[in-house]
């Protein structure tokens, strides 16, 4: 005798209602045989519906066993049961079971899809039995389209495209009309005459008369198990149909797709899941956008913040850069308030001529002081004689408002030219034509040849009046002295100030014998700014990714509510035979792609802010980084992986039977 092909012994299922507990089957003893018939009839509430999801594996019992061409499911894992429901079962379901998204060609696949069948041969093998079905002309059409009857007949297709070696019918034809019902019943018995285990659940004693064998089942027990002698008439009559499948039913239709390459395999299932995700996002766009806007917002944001905080750090250490602030001030004695720097007089324009040899330096300028008064005409004011180099306009960062700089020769011939700025002309030139003039400091006649443009400097006041001859004129025509009062060394950008100051002190003290001077690093001032602006950078861009946050558990809300709105559909793919990790795999993804595009638009709207604030007058603009943006994705894809986990794991672990009950 062979083994029966289904083989339930002593199964009990028993489901908790409140602090009791339901019992609906009791030691139900059965055994299925390939190539049968059977019929389980049964009143509403009698066990029967609870039986099949057992045979089909959508349902464990509580206690005994179930064998399926004698393995032994209670010892498989959920993976296992899923690749019995693909490859021995195929389901039938009063409600159709459909999922609306997709067309009548793409529900039938869904089977073949989960069996990694390759997306060519689903789609030939789903064509052939929708054509044979009679739905040749409904291929692309979606279920909310077709009739009852149609409907049930995708239903069959569905069943059948990955063999259906047995197929689990329950109340085939409950939602049909009388025509329909009959013409589905003819399908089972041709299904059942090319070679399928039909199992069918129905409460209508003439839908049983169809069946080979029928299984009375009352209070969770089977009261009959009788052989339908009527059954020949209907075989007779059902001889004229048209054969639905070729070949008889393989039990095991993996061994074709055996010889795919895993890494097909898996790059199938990972485009098929990006292809459910996109129909999903597609059917609920406004959702979806909801869903995107928090991640929008917060990659916009840190994006626009990063680029906004690098803009104005490059504008302020341009404006540092030109107030001289990463210059090198050399200064005669020990240091600050040092008694004897007034007796040190071993600083010469030498000194600078020499320091403008080392490749950090971008200019030089020795300087003078002198304390005269300035006077024009009637005029008498108090201000800043300096005697500089030819560099020192650099040095400080100023720029001309009129006139010119005095040139190398005014320096070598000792020329009594001047270079004011915009305070002094203010104050002597009532009219403000200063170039030409000759001005007076103490008694040393100059003629005045460039007015300075106004600037913010962190070595003087903004309110002082300034006047700058060449070195050699204030030390040659006013001091007669051969020293300088100070050097002022401007550095290259590239280079580290202090590393800077330590190779101008080596090259002063070899030119001196000794240390006899004294250096100030204006750099600090920039280093202060720069460190002040990265804070305020960093806080603000902590506030963004809170929003970012916020926007990543607002995915994980939406995703949850999803789950809960699709649970009827996790339910469908769980019995067709989805994995668990299908499941998660498109919950996963479908959270990835949300952020992903998330991220993508709130970029784009961070340029789109970097256009609008162009045109707002400012005097920097903003500076997008390639680092932030590609951290902005990164961080928008882990947002959509850590807050994805969550709803895809809870969807993956939905309970069949429950979730297929979901209206």
């Amino acid at each position: 005798m062979t083994e029966a092909l289904l083989n339930v012994v002593g199964v009990s299922r028993s489901f908790s209602a409140g602090e009791d507990e339901l019992t609906v089957l009791k030691e139900i003893n059965l055994q299925v045989n390939r190539g049968e018939m059977v019929a389980i009839i049964g009143a509403s509430g009698s066990g029967k519906s609870t039986l099949m999801n057992i045979l089909g594996c959508l349902d464990k019992p509580n206690k005994g066993h179930y064998f399926i061409n004698g393995q032994d499911t209670s010892a498989m894992d959920e993976n296992e049961l899923a690749a019995l429901r693909r490859e021995y079962f195929g389901f039938i379901f009063q409600r159709y079971h459909l999922l609306g998204d997709l067309t009548a060609l793409g529900n039938v696949e869904v089977p073949a899809l989960y069996a990694n069948e390759g997306s060519h041969e689903r789609q030939k093998k789903a064509t052939q039995l929708l054509t044979r079905l009679g739905l040749s002309d409904r291929l692309e059409h979606k279920p909310n389209q077709l009739s009852g009857g149609q409907q049930q007949r995708v239903s069959v297709a569905r069943a059948l495209i990955n063999g259906g070696d047995v197929i689990l019918a329950d109340e085939p034809t409950g939602a049909l009309d009388s025509t329909s019902g009959e013409e589905m019943m003819k399908l089972l018995r041709e299904l059942h005459r090319d070679g399928h285990t039909i199992i069918l659940v129905t409460h209508d004693p003439h839908i049983a008369e169809f069946a080979d064998r029928v299984i009375e089942i009352k209070d969770g027990e089977i009261i009959g198990d009788t052989r339908n002698d009527n059954v020949n008439a209907y075989q007779s009559s059902d001889r004229a149909a048209t054969e639905l499948v070729d070949n008889p039913p393989q039990t095991h239709p993996q061994t074709a797709k055996q010889q795919t390459t895993k890494y097909r395999i898996n790059w199938s299932r990972y485009l098929e899941a990006l292809k459910m995700a996109l129909i999903g996002m597609s059917n609920n766009r406004l959702r979806t956008f909801l869903t995107m806007l928090g991640i929008i917002i917060g990659i916009a944001s840190v994006v626009s913040v990063v680029a906004l905080g690098a803009g104005s750090q490059q504008s302020i250490m341009a404006n540092i850069a030109s107030m001289g602030t990463n210059t090198i001030e050399i200064k005669p004695g020990t240091g600050r308030g040092d008694r004897r720097s007034g007796r040190i007089r071993t600083l010469m324009a030498a000194d600078a001529d020499a320091l403008k040899t080392l490749s950090f330096v971008d200019s030089v300028t020795p300087t003078v002081r002198a304390n005269v008064a300035i006077r024009y005409a009637s005029e008498a004011v108090t201000g800043s004689v300096q005697g500089v180099g030819t560099d020192y306009f650099r040095v400080r960062g100023y720029s001309l408002a009129q006139g010119q700089f005095f040139a190398e020769d005014s320096v070598v011939a000792m020329e009594q030219v001047a270079v004011i700025d915009e305070n002094t002309e203010q104050a002597l030139f009532a009219e403000g034509n200063a170039l030409g003039s000759v001005i007076f400091l103490g008694h040393l006649p100059v003629r005045v040849i460039g007015v300075t443009e106004p600037i913010e400097s962190v070595s003087s006041n903004s309110d002082e009046l300034n006047v700058w001859l060449p070195y050699t004129t204030v030390s040659g025509r006013i001091f007669r002295q051969n020293y300088v009062s100070d050097i002022t060394v401007r550095v290259d950008e590239n280079v580290e100030s202090e590393v800077a100051e330590q190779g101008i002190i080596s090259l002063l003290t070899m030119r001196h014998g000794t240390v006899d001077f004294f250096t100030i690093n204006t750099d600090t001032i920039r280093k202060s700014i720069e460190k002040t602006s990265a804070t305020m950078t960093m806080l603000i861009s902590a506030i963004a990714f809170i929003s970012l946050l916020v926007g990543g558990i607002g995915v994980m809300n939406i995703m949850l509510v999803s789950v809960t709105e699709r649970t009827r559909e996790i339910g469908i793919r769980i019995a067709v035979g989805a994995r668990q990790t299908d499941i998660m795999r498109q919950f996963l993804i479908e959270a990835v792609l949300v952020c992903f595009c998330g991220g993508a638009l709130g970029i784009g709207l961070a340029y789109f802010v970097g256009v609008i604030f162009s045109y707002s007058g400012s005097d920097f603009q903003m500076v997008y980084s390639g680092t932030s943006i590609i951290a902005a994705f990164a961080c928008s894809t882990l947002i959509g992986v850590l807050f994805g986990y969550l709803p895809a794991r809870n969807a993956a672990r939905l309970n069949p039977i429950d979730a297929l009950s979901r209206d």
